[in-house]
């Protein structure tokens, strides 16, 4: 877990001294700035932005359940910031499960991926795909009710 949140409070804090240091050196309205910019990156690498994640077990009983793909993800990752990005609102119809916070989800993923924890790692019928494509990943799921 602390892994986590050690990108994005480095980002806070590198930042906040960066804005402290032109605000002392007489421009407080470019440290201000430049403190929102590393606020808004750090929330970017954060776990913010993603769906509630819930435990991989948990996943894939819910997944056996309604037939919804599990997106397995870890804070910092472009790639899956960029499928969640893409994804839009459909993102809340996926089952995250961060890595990072979950043992059973890091062991998944490295054994779909020769032992490397690649992700995202996109779960469809017990069938994992890597750094699948959004479109793809939007065609799996079940129609809306």
């Amino acid at each position: 877990m602390r892994r986590a949140r050690l990108l994005p409070a480095l980002f806070l804090f590198g930042g906040a001294a960066a804005a402290v240091a032109l605000a002392l050196g007489g421009s407080p309205g470019s440290g201000a700035a430049l403190l929102l910019v590393f606020v808004l990156v750090a929330g970017v690498n954060s776990a913010l932005v993603f769906p509630r994640s819930i435990g991989a077990a948990q996943a894939r009983r819910r997944s056996a359940a309604d037939g919804r793909p599990i997106v397995f993800w870890r804070p910092g990752c472009t790639y899956c910031l960029r499928l969640r990005i893409r994804l839009g609102r459909d993102a809340h119809r996926l089952h995250w499960v961060n890595i990072w916070r979950d043992p059973g989800g890091a062991t998944t993923v490295r054994e779909a991926n020769d032992g490397n924890e690649t992700v995202p790692t996109v779960v469809v019928a017990g069938r994992p795909h890597t750094n699948p494509g959004p479109e793809w990943v939007r065609e799996q799921l079940p129609p809306s009710r």
